[in-house]
């Protein structure tokens, strides 16, 4: 019995095994992992970078279309991403053309033309003040330009000298004359005095008559070399005076005669100007004369119908 029962056992035993190592093996199989499909990573990968620099590119495509700023994409806190600006770097931006610095009026054309130690800074800023005074006092319907006067070098200056005041105009000051040819052309004679502009007397345009003389002197100059009316016969003297108005390139000497003394007139840019000082009381407004470059009398302001030749 026993042997045959030690016969049987190994036979048990050996299929015992068998089956064992069977079913581990499949355990084994079972829980091992699979293999990494790396040829199928390889081309995800591929594809990704593809993806990426596409993205990468339409990026760089948009900053350079932007050229002021970009937009980078920052997280947000309680939501999906916001945009936010962020300058752009190496982009370059346009920057506007700095304006020239204001130069102020012309100077006149010769340094006679500034009588009494008046300076060109003081007749400059004489002028600036002159302007603000038209702006503020008879800007708008009032005012002789049908805008504002603008910059002060716009302007050239072509007289300053002192004023000598009267009953009309009590106290002595300054006057400055300036003109201007655009955009139309405009005559400013301004007094000032007591540190500040008392008044403006503005000309704009051309009042020319149809048969205009080669020389033409100021209609509404006369501020310049006479006191008030009020005064008659009892001017103050001596008396600083001035003659302007407008002179033909054809004229190549204007003279003005004005009590006992003769001036020779300044030529500026189309316009004339003289000036002296009168030791007497008159009655007859400054006699003007214009030559030629020859020597010939072109001009003579006693044959002029235009001109008035006695004081009011």
């Amino acid at each position: 019995m026993n042997e045959e029962y030690e016969r049987q056992d190994p036979g048990i035993d050996g299929d015992f095994e068998e089956q064992l190592r069977g079913l581990l093996a499949e355990d084994a199989y079972t829980i091992r992992p699979s293999p990494a499909p790396y040829p199928a990573i390889r081309h995800r990968s591929s594809v990704e970078r593809r993806r990426w620099m596409a993205a990468a590119g339409a990026a760089l495509v948009t900053l350079a279309a932007v050229p002021v700023a970009a937009y980078a994409l920052t997280g947000g806190g309680t939501g999906g991403d916001t945009a936010a600006p962020t300058p752009s770097v190496g982009v370059l931006r346009q920057t506007p053309t700095p304006s020239a610095s204001r130069s102020g009026p012309a100077r006149p054309a010769t340094e006679g033309q500034l009588l009494d130690g008046i300076t060109f800074e003081e007749a400059a800023g004489g002028l600036e003040e002159c302007l603000a005074f038209d702006t503020s006092h008879t800007g708008g319907e009032n005012s002789a330009f049908d805008t504002e006067p603008g910059a002060a070098d716009g302007f050239r200056i072509i007289l300053a000298m002192n004023s000598t005041g009267d009953s009309n105009a009590p106290g002595d000051g300054m006057y400055v004359v300036a003109v201007k040819e655009r955009p139309e052309q405009v005559r400013l004679i301004c007094n000032i005095r007591d540190g500040g502009a008392q008044g403006n007397n503005i000309s704009t345009g051309s009042d020319d008559p149809p048969d205009a003389r080669p020389v033409r002197a100021d209609m509404n100059g006369g501020r310049l070399y006479q006191q008030s009316f009020l005064d008659r016969g009892d001017w103050k003297l001596p008396f600083r005076w001035g003659v302007i108005g407008r002179v033909e390139p054809s004229v190549a000497r204007v003279t003005v005669s004005y009590g006992d003394a003769t001036s020779q007139a300044a030529l500026d840019h189309g316009w004339f100007v003289a000036s002296g000082n009168l030791n007497q009381q008159v009655t007859a407004a400054p006699h003007i004369k214009g030559y030629d470059a020859a020597g010939k009398l072109v001009y003579d302001s006693g044959q002029d119908r235009y001109y008035q030749k006695t004081l009011p």
